[in-house]
């Protein structure tokens, strides 16, 4: 077989024949020529036999990596006369419009940037932090389904941080196909408002149950006239086993902040090491973490009390209980939790009776 044919059914790009292949020390250079007599303008999509003129360079754009080495596809390139764009090198099947990698290569980078961090992605694909980052738009751009907001029945609004919390981004899921549909920088009421402005006001109520923290700032604008007016609010279970967490932590730091100003210096050092202990599942312990989780129950005080508050909520949502047993155990919980006297507990239950209804509304709608 000929190195140009097994090229050919190696990449099996589309549209294109292989002409040549040049092996090179750090790569391997394949020239192709496209199939098509028509010239297509890449921004519109316009077609003609008529060409502009020919340039006078041949373009290159880098493909999948062929083991170590690095893959270039090459090819001499018409101009077309488009009516609306005027003089543009025409289109080419397997590349994006003004791209300069293979579609397959921005598929790659774009499948990676979903399940890694974007500095692993940079140094295995060896492209630099920009270059990721508008290969990231262009991939948005023609692969986001135009009707991914159509049958959005059920769907949850969340935030996400980075920059260790100084930047938010709110996205919207839809809880039916557990994938995302929306998104955009910010986390108040002003930037769901967009979303709704997107979806648009029948599609909006036609929503009939919407899943969100226990922040007011994504409720008011869920019933605001003309968007998910009719929507069951349902509190996700996550977000009040998370408000527990934090309660938590509030205490340990308070209790940290105390040991302090005692005169052994020690004693606080050793506590600020128990940090995860308490923020783990018990399940997820290793010996000497249980070990110090047994040290603190002996030592007591509100620090092991707002252990205890923090694993009774979570237990609550780790099994499959139904919405009676739930709102018995929350009532519970609340009750408890208000009696410990400490504050970060006492708000939070005041939180969680507020938001009583949306809780159970998620386990019984199967949000748990």
């Amino acid at each position: 077989m000929r190195a140009t044919t097994a090229f050919k059914r190696l990449m099996d790009l589309p549209g294109v024949t292989v002409s040549d292949v040049d092996f090179q020390p750090a790569r391997v250079v394949v020239t192709v020529k496209l199939s098509s007599r028509k010239l297509h303008c890449p921004e519109c999509g316009f077609t003609t036999r008529a060409r502009y003129d020919t340039r006078p360079v041949s373009s290159s754009w880098r493909h999948l990596d062929l083991g170590r080495w690095r893959l270039e596809v090459r090819a001499d390139l018409r101009r077309i006369d488009c009516p609306t764009h005027g003089a543009r090198t025409e289109g080419v099947p397997f590349v994006r419009s003004g791209s300069h990698f293979t579609r397959d290569f921005e598929d790659l980078v774009g499948w990676l940037a979903t399940t890694m961090d974007k500095t692993a992605l940079c140094r295995l694909v060896r492209i630099d932090w920009d270059t990721t980052g508008r290969i990231i738009e262009r991939v948005m751009a023609t692969g986001l389904d135009p009707n991914r907001l159509d049958n959005l029945f059920v769907c949850g609004a969340d935030e996400v941080s980075w920059r260790k919390g100084h930047s938010y981004l709110t996205l919207v899921s839809n809880n039916d196909t557990g994938k995302f549909v929306w998104g955009k920088e910010g986390k108040d009421t002003a930037t769901l408002d967009c979303f709704f402005d997107e979806l648009g006001e029948e599609r909006s109520q036609a929503i009939t149950a919407m899943s969100m923290d226990m922040g007011a700032a994504f409720e008011k604008s869920a019933r605001k006239e003309g968007h998910a007016t009719k929507a069951v609010i349902c509190c996700d279970p996550f977000h009040v086993v998370q408000a527990g967490t934090q309660a938590l932590e509030k205490v340990r730091r308070q209790v940290w902040q105390d040991l302090r100003k005692l005169p052994d210096q020690d004693a606080a050092h050793r506590f600020k090491g128990a940090r995860w202990v308490l923020l783990k599942n018990p399940g997820d312990l290793n010996d000497d973490q249980s070990a110090t989780l047994r040290k603190l129950k002996r030592r007591g005080g509100d620090l092991w009390r707002a252990y205890a508050l923090k694993e009774a909520l979570r237990a609550i949502f780790a099994g499959d209980l139904c919405e009676d047993e739930v709102a018995m155990l929350l009532d519970r919980f609340c009750s408890r939790a208000q009696r410990s006297g400490m504050k970060p507990f006492v708000s939070l239950a005041k939180t969680i009776r507020k938001r009583r209804q949306g809780i159970l509304a998620a386990v019984r709608l199967g949000g748990n």
